[in-house]
């Protein structure tokens, strides 16, 4: 090889290799709400969620607690009103009692769309002016949570400001920016106002605290 083919070869390979480092700055993924910034290397498992659109949410809530889409759309109605689109929900089951002191147990999995479903638990205490119990289905919608991982975490709630449309019962639970709404259809009784919290964990845990 004479000395002009081997200073052209060494031109061309600079160059491809200029291309390849001015595309690798368009390699990028979606950006996520301040402070809800994924790990390096996340995958595409990991990317921020995607909000759902009401007329989803109405057909689920219906089909998972087996009520009518009127009484599912009042409730939905009231929960966009005030958070807005969630971006995913928990569909389980839990049960619950108080004689002034209570505790609830739940089971459940946590959907968000393009993503695997993950399974999640959850348990807390509840102190105040209460009596009964009940077990129920349970759909919670989740506001704000864009990473399933944000979940695991406390949430306190006031159960005295649930309010009831079509024979469900709506609450509210928050925690930093996320929002949960517990959508309940079941039986049983439950009287009075309560304070408490539900902790979300990966496993059961028997005692609520």
């Amino acid at each position: 090889m004479d000395r002009r083919t081997l200073i052209l070869s060494s031109l061309a390979v600079a160059g491809v290799a200029g291309c390849a480092s001015a595309r690798d700055p368009s390699m990028t993924g979606p950006t996520p709400p301040s402070g809800s910034a994924p790990a390096p290397g996340a995958t595409a498992e990991q990317s921020p969620a995607k909000p759902y659109e009401p007329g989803e949410i109405v057909t689920n809530v219906s089909d998972f607690l087996g009520v009518t889409a009127e009484a599912a759309g009042g409730a939905i109605e009231r929960t966009f009103k005030d958070n807005g689109r969630p971006t995913a929900y928990i569909a389980g089951e839990e049960g619950s009692a108080a004689i002034s002191v209570g505790a609830r147990y739940g089971r459940g999995l946590l959907y968000m769309k393009e993503k695997e479903p993950v399974e999640v638990f959850w348990q807390g205490p509840s102190l105040g002016f209460d009596l009964g119990g009940n077990a129920s289905r349970v759909f919670t919608l989740c506001y704000n949570l864009w990473y399933a991982d944000k979940i695991f975490q406390r949430f306190p709630g006031v159960e005295g400001t649930a309010y009831f449309i079509g024979g469900l019962g709506v609450n509210y639970q928050r925690a930093d920016d996320i929002t949960l709404a517990p959508i309940r259809a079941g039986v049983g009784l439950r009287l009075g106002a309560n304070l408490g919290y539900l902790s979300y964990s990966r496993k059961r845990h028997v005692i609520p605290f």
